[in-house]
């Protein structure tokens, strides 16, 4: 996997916890910014912890489905890809009660974190499919991630919920071609 394409599966991943970023920016009356690096710090820790815990779960599986491996991974992508798309569509603009609050309490932020990283779990599960270097992975996917979210408050603050939708939709078609660019590679470049 190149540098390319693990960077675009770190912005199609981080694009949920954007969104509940840019809901939390809404809520603040003036931009608190220790709230954003709280944001910054829960959400890309914890896109960095499911893909590291999906990766040892998918490493027990990859010998009994190895000549499968790339339909497995396309299907994930593609089912996750396809989920934020649907989600985005079927939600509009609007940001909900849970996260259009400013609250960074870590009860809160906890459970937004775990809602916003299932995704990145079964990422992890193709990347141990795909012999990924698993440390530089998590790595860069929690400082993409990181970065996206404490964006995501600022821009949320000074400009509203426009790009939360459109960010889901992005994140969604971004992991549907990754899948299919690994699917279309393992079928007709490999031998």
């Amino acid at each position: 996997m190149t540098i390319l394409e693990l960077f675009l599966i770190a912005v199609g991943l981080s694009m949920d916890a954007f969104a509940v970023s840019v809901c939390k920016g809404l809520a603040m009356q003036k931009l608190n910014m220790k709230k954003a690096l709280t944001a910054g710090i829960w959400f890309g820790g914890f896109q960095a912890l499911m893909p590291a815990l999906g990766y040892f779960l998918g490493s027990a599986f990859t010998a009994m489905i190895q000549s499968v491996d790339h339909w497995v991974a396309f299907i994930l992508l593609s089912f996750i890809g396809i989920n934020m798309i649907r989600e985005a569509v079927s939600e509009g603009e609007s940001c909900d009660s849970k996260t259009a609050g400013d609250s960074t309490d870590p009860r809160t932020m906890f459970l937004l974190a775990v809602a916003t990283s299932i995704d990145a779990l079964a990422v992890g599960v193709t990347f141990a499919f795909l012999k990924v270097n698993i440390l530089q992975a998590v790595l860069f996917i929690g400082l993409v991630t990181f970065c996206f979210s404490v964006g995501g408050v600022v821009i949320g603050n000074r400009f509203g919920s426009r790009f939360k939708s459109k960010a889901e939709i992005a994140g969604g078609i971004i992991l549907i071609a990754i899948g299919l660019k690994i699917l279309i590679t393992s079928l007709f470049f490999h031998a």
